[in-house]
């Protein structure tokens, strides 16, 4: 168990750690010439020879040192209400107590410190005072115990109520993913950087890779003492020093306010959605943009409010949106606690509800119902919510790394809703039955309008499809419904082009005969170079007029790709062609190459080359910057599956330092939504 003091200066905190425990927390110069604690203070008491350990934090009570208690009271599981008999309740004392109940603190203990000072009426008198302050908090149940120092009066007593404290306090939840919030980083000779703090989920042991967020440096756990104690693991609730080892890792590099966790949890935000509770002693309602001090566990940040709807007025609540000035490391359901931005007045606290909160529409009815479902009390209701919220559409990945969920964790609750599962990119997309079978309906109903609207169509773009949808699926994540969908026989998907399964688009007898005469002129050894329309119309002695009408017709049907107004290409052709620049692309440096080296492999002529390329520029199969190009995976299967494949090489993705792959791709999304580029005269 941990314990944190907490109350007004000089009222005895570090006194009375000093007298259960035989340490004395103030170790440096200043706080010893001075007689007041500065930095946090750390003790142990066991409370049985091989029984658990108590560990104190021990916090400054000066008002100007609030920001250090908030580092210590962040993980705590009971608090120690200090306040002294002569002195009675202050203004620290009110502060810390609120505090307290805003991190959610409701077991603990009050001492009536220096109790050899005061006469039964006077501690009477303290004691109603305490009452007093503690009424509608977490601590308002807490005994008063009087105790002295000095003359060792209550000693046996608060001791006996911490070892009972401890006993009803349980182990905390063995999930969840690890994390330990840094108050402490300190170099040891022989041993190199360590790093204490809070374990607030999880568990760590020696020999473990972690990350210390939010900078991102990867570390290995060389050896571990929990609770003051040489450990091979740490645990959730226990106080933990790690000797790490790695690149980059030293004092310099760590602070008071970084987090070592799990790797699979480093993405850190600063931008989240909360609740928040404003003190009626706060000075003013939380308007937009109105600035604080946020803090976290043992990190501090600048951040602005944005509320949710109504400006949250003193003594109220309200969901809001904070925009930090620096990222930190956080997880869903953390406690905050706001302050003003001249550090004097703690103001506000709540939770944390959605580490990955929008700039954009963070007000519309639906997404404010999403932030109710995640305001439940853990991730399996938050889900169960989440799934039953429009649009029913759940990333589980994030949804388990911004929960701080352990590995398995999230399957395990993801089979408890049972949803339907998208797998893709990498990503696990939770979709609720019902949503699911609502998007099924939705599609097959836009799909027969459009086929009955354009019945000399092929198929609506996937693109285009997506996007009348409701939910709006990510793109990855609905190419996994489509294929889903396809494999249960409810569509057919044709590269680009989404049909029902009943459509079909024929010629009619006297075209199909004309188009068989005009395929094989299409293919075969001149196919990247296939003749032009009007070549066409006078060897096959056909008006060049039809030509072009049939040659338009069965573009649309995706037999054909129009690359070039007189240029005509049979789609296995395009996707051979797709598939050449693709081998380009990989054995060129950076997977960048020039129309030079395509036209080389083509050996069809620079001019043509250039067409089929700005043809591919125009649908997003390359993405070109001045005269270099580079493949889009992310459009491969385009022009048919067999044209990249799955497994194409990484390049094209965006990259917000080169700007490859920023550009926008104009038009529509599938591949005859683009008329061709005018032919040079």
């Amino acid at each position: 168990m941990i314990i944190g003091t907490a109350g007004h200066i000089d009222h005895g905190k570090t006194a009375l750690v000093q007298a259960l425990t035989g340490i004395d927390t103030d170790r440096l110069k200043e706080e010893k010439a001075r007689g007041i604690t500065i930095e946090l203070g750390f003790a142990y008491l066991a409370t049985r020879p091989d029984g658990p350990v108590i560990g104190f934090v021990d916090v400054p009570g000066h008002e100007r040192f609030v920001h250090t208690m908030l580092a210590g009271a962040g993980g705590i599981d009971a608090a120690l209400l200090v306040v002294a008999a002569d002195d009675g309740v202050k203004p620290q004392t009110l502060e810390h107590l609120a505090i307290l109940d805003l991190l959610g603190i409701a077991r603990g203990l009050v001492v009536l410190s220096k109790a050899d000072l005061a006469d039964a009426p006077r501690r009477a008198a303290v004691t109603g005072e305490i009452r007093a302050a503690l009424a509608g908090t977490g601590l308002g149940a807490a005994p008063v115990l009087p105790v002295s120092v000095r003359s060792g009066e209550g000693m046996p007593a608060l001791r006996a109520a911490l070892e009972c404290l401890a006993a009803e306090t349980g182990a905390r939840a063995a999930g969840g993913a690890f994390r330990l919030a840094v108050d402490r980083c300190f170099t040891l000779a022989g041993a190199g950087t360590v790093v204490t703090g809070t374990v607030l989920s999880g568990a760590v042991a020696t020999g473990q890779a972690v990350v210390v967020s939010p900078r991102g440096l990867p570390a290995r756990v060389r050896s571990i003492h929990a609770q003051n104690r040489p450990a091979e693991r740490g645990v959730a609730g226990q106080r933990c020093a790690l000797n790490l080892a790695g690149e980059g890792i030293g004092r310099d590099a760590i602070a008071s306010g970084d987090m070592v966790l799990d790797p699979a949890l480093h993405a850190p935000t600063d931008r989240i959605d909360a609740r928040l509770r404003l003190l009626g002693s706060a000075p003013k309602p939380v308007g937009t943009w109105f600035p604080a001090r946020l803090h976290h566990a043992s990190a501090e940040a600048g951040v602005r409010l944005v509320p949710l709807g109504e400006a949250v007025q003193p003594g109220g609540q309200g969901l809001v949106q904070l925009v930090l000035d620096r990222p930190i490391a956080a997880a869903v359901g953390d406690r905050f606690v706001l302050r003003d931005v001249s550090a004097q007045h703690t103001i506000g606290g709540g939770r944390f509800l959605d580490l990955r909160a929008p700039a954009r529409r963070r007000q519309v009815p639906e997404r404010l119902a999403q932030l109710e479902a995640l305001a439940a009390s853990n991730p399996g209701e938050a889900l169960a919510r989440l799934l039953a919220t429009p649009p029913g559409l759940v990333e589980l990945t994030g949804f388990a790394r911004d929960h701080a969920l352990a590995e398995g964790e999230e399957a395990a609750l993801a089979a408890a809703e049972d949803p339907v599962i998208l797998e893709a990119g990498g990503l696990r997309h939770a979709l609720s039955r019902s949503g699911w079978e609502g998007l099924a309906r939705d599609l097959a109903a836009t799909l027969a309008r459009f086929h009955e609207e354009t019945p000399d169509q092929q198929g609506l773009g996937r693109e285009r499809l997506r996007l009348l949808l409701t939910p709006r699926l990510p793109g990855p994540a609905f190419l996994a419904a489509l294929t889903r969908l396809t494999r249960e026989g409810a569509l057919v998907l044709e590269g680009a082009f989404v049909r029902l399964p009943g459509h079909a688009v024929r010629l009619d007898p006297a075209d199909e005969a004309l188009f068989a005469r005009i395929l094989p002129r299409l293919g075969g050894a001149a196919r990247f170079r296939p003749p032009r329309v009007r070549d066409l119309a006078g060897d096959l002695d056909v008006p060049e007029t039809e030509v072009r009408r049939l040659l338009k017709a069965c573009a649309r049907l995706g037999r054909v790709d129009q690359v070039a107004h007189d240029h005509f290409f049979d789609r296995r052709t395009t996707a051979e062609m797709v598939a050449i620049a693709q081998d380009v692309a990989r054995g060129a440096p950076d997977g960048v190459f020039t129309a030079a080296a395509f036209r080389d492999r083509m050996d069809n002529g620079r001019k043509v080359a250039i067409q089929i390329l700005d043809f591919f520029d125009r649908h997003g199969v390359t993405l070109r910057r001045g005269d270099l190009r580079r493949m889009n995976p992310h459009r491969a299967d385009l022009f048919g599956d067999q044209a990249l494949g799955r497994d194409s090489l990484p390049v094209g993705r965006p990259d917000f330092k080169s700007g490859w792959g920023s550009e926008a791709v104009p038009g529509g999304f599938d591949s005859h939504s683009l008329p061709p580029a005018p032919e040079a005269p």
